[in-house]
């Protein structure tokens, strides 16, 4: 706790964190992005195969978050010049460093339904 209270007590270290937060949350924030990370991580490559694992989704913000996704580094867009063209996405290695965030988001999830639905 002591550490936590030196870093809070330095106005430039709290900017320092909240600009690290924003960024995060600018990166994997918003509501299609992790569950697209996490179904190209579950093997889905194609567009309709990650637009049908995602209920909700429309095809247009499907490409948008996919051609963000990429600028972010966060996956890979591969073209195969064959006949019919076909393309694929994969999470790239850079993708794979906050996996555990993700797995422990889920955790979260699950605990936290479960609590409210308890409490009713």
């Amino acid at each position: 706790m002591k550490d936590t209270e030196n870093i809070l007590s330095n106005p430039r270290d709290q900017a320092e964190e909240v600009r690290a937060l924003q960024d995060t949350i600018y990166v994997i924030g918003g509501k299609w992005r992790l569950p697209i990370i996490n179904s190209i991580c579950n093997g889905n490559k194609r567009f309709r195969e990650i637009e049908r694992s995602i209920p909700g989704i429309t095809t247009r913000m499907l490409s948008r978050e996919l051609k963000e996704m990429e600028l972010n580094k966060i996956i890979k867009r591969t073209v195969y010049p064959d006949s019919p063209v076909l393309v694929a996405y994969e999470s790239t290695e850079y993708c794979t460093t906050f996996g555990n965030i993700i797995l422990e988001m889920i955790k979260w999830g699950i605990e936290h339904r479960k609590m409210i639905i308890d409490k009713d």
